[in-house]
């Protein structure tokens, strides 16, 4: 039998950038715990509209924890009290018949809010196209075999090539520093010889980048890590000072 809550919802409304924001407590009955956190926002929208009001805005896309676009704070966590999820993934069955659920937007000055729940992370793409690829000609596939690349490492990038660029690290950090972020995109291209040809421009410009716009400085409490929904692991911060310190120690 379907079971099914009661909850009360607190929900960031602002209209845009420049308007001041506010929270706003929506009843939400009959909620499937079997739904995920997106779909009782489903709920809520359908519920708004047919009261004529203006729904919520709300960003999201593959609905799978691929795409990273969910950013949602929950409860004061990024995605929600689960772990290694993203919002989209979130279920219901997490709260309880009463709840009262505060949503809101991330809150960085790299993040500006669009409207509601929804920000702008263009940053995350600006800081990638500082540096974040290889231009290296690789032609044609290559046999498996053809460049000897260890197991560690080759499962060290792979591991780091998981983020998803969804800004929990940035929303979890006092300071909004996107490090985690960055020394991920850092390392996924640092631990294969393909991307050791541009290593210290790529930490360079994207140090660079992030600095530029906006995100604070890493002071390694490691809330990034315990928030990411991917488990990107905190050795990608220190591989991300090393190839930048040697990067300057070249200049």
């Amino acid at each position: 039998m379907e079971k099914t809550i009661n909850i009360t919802l607190k929900v960031w409304r602002q209209k845009g950038p420049k308007e001041k924001g506010r929270f706003e407590e929506y009843k939400l009955n009959g909620v499937s715990t079997d739904s995920s956190f997106l779909e009782m926002l489903d709920l809520l929208n359908e519920q708004l509209i047919n009261e004529g009001k203006e729904p919520v805005v709300f960003d999201h896309d593959c609905r799978e924890g691929i795409c990273g676009m969910c950013s949602l704070y929950i409860n004061g966590h990024p995605h929600g009290p689960d772990t290694s999820v993203t919002t989209c993934q979130l279920h219901m069955r997490k709260f309880k018949d009463g709840d009262v659920i505060t949503v809101e937007p991330w809150r960085s000055a790299g993040f500006p809010v669009i409207r509601d729940l929804m920000v702008d992370r263009r940053a995350f793409d600006k800081i990638q196209q500082a540096g974040g690829y290889i231009s290296v000609n690789t032609g044609g596939a290559q046999d498996a075999n053809a460049i000897p690349i260890s197991k560690l490492a080759a499962d060290e990038a792979m591991d780091s090539a998981t983020c998803i660029g969804c800004g929990a690290c940035v929303a979890a950090c006092k300071n909004g520093s996107a490090m985690l972020f960055v020394s991920a995109k850092v390392s996924q291209f640092a631990l294969l010889p393909q991307g050791r040809v541009e290593a210290a421009e790529r930490a360079r410009a994207m140090v660079a980048k992030m600095d530029e716009l906006g995100f604070g400085n890493c002071t390694n409490t490691g809330a990034c890590a315990a928030e990411c929904p991917k488990n990107i692991s905190l050795t990608n911060i220190a591989r991300l000072n090393r190839e930048f310190i040697c990067a300057k120690l070249k200049d």
